[in-house]
């Protein structure tokens, strides 16, 4: 099984990808680390901050080793936030029934109220360099998140209320769809 997570920045994208490895013995590919090996690299002209430019870079990197991956019988988790909303687009039914698709949100009165958690939390797994994090930003990116989402009829984890509680519920169902 191939499980995509992605979803708005500091929704704890990469702390589900880390307790599903422990929980399910995954791997997992931050896609993050790719960019920051190509950029670092000097592969690529593009930098962090180039969000749209880099969808379109990186994807078609990730989505052959998905391929790969379920050609292989392997298990993988792949996150980031650089999976365009159209990925099912990138694959027949033969891999479609391989994935796992995870999309996670804040509403916002989730980042109203729980602001400060947030960027308490914001480097739980990583070490974020410059985390200066703003709550209009935060609201703008989750709702890009959920709009999209919407849009193409994939399934979106709104987190409202408790975030521990949200994400066990996830986990408890990953497997069962």
């Amino acid at each position: 099984m191939i499980i995509i997570i992605t979803g708005a920045t500091h929704t704890g994208k990469t702390n589900l990808a880390q307790i599903m490895l422990e929980k399910y013995k995954y791997p997992y590919l931050p896609i993050d680390h790719l960019k920051m090996g190509l950029i670092r690299s000097g592969n690529t002209d593009l930098t962090p901050y180039d969000d749209d430019k880099l969808t379109t870079y990186l994807w078609p990197v990730v989505k052959e080793m998905i391929k790969t991956a379920i050609e292989n019988k392997q298990n993988m988790i792949i996150e980031g936030c650089y999976i365009p909303f159209d990925w099912r687009n990138s694959f027949d039914d033969t891999y479609l029934k391989h994935i796992k698709y995870i999309c996670l949100a804040f509403s916002d009165e989730y980042i109203d109220k729980h602001y400060n958690d947030i960027k308490k939390y914001s480097n739980v797994i990583e070490n974020r360099i410059a985390d200066d994090i703003q709550i209009d930003k935060l609201k703008k990116d989750n709702k890009y998140y959920i709009e999209g989402c919407t849009k193409y009829n994939e399934n979106i984890i709104i987190i409202n209320d408790n975030y521990e509680n949200e994400i066990k519920s996830l986990l408890d169902d990953k497997l069962k769809r």
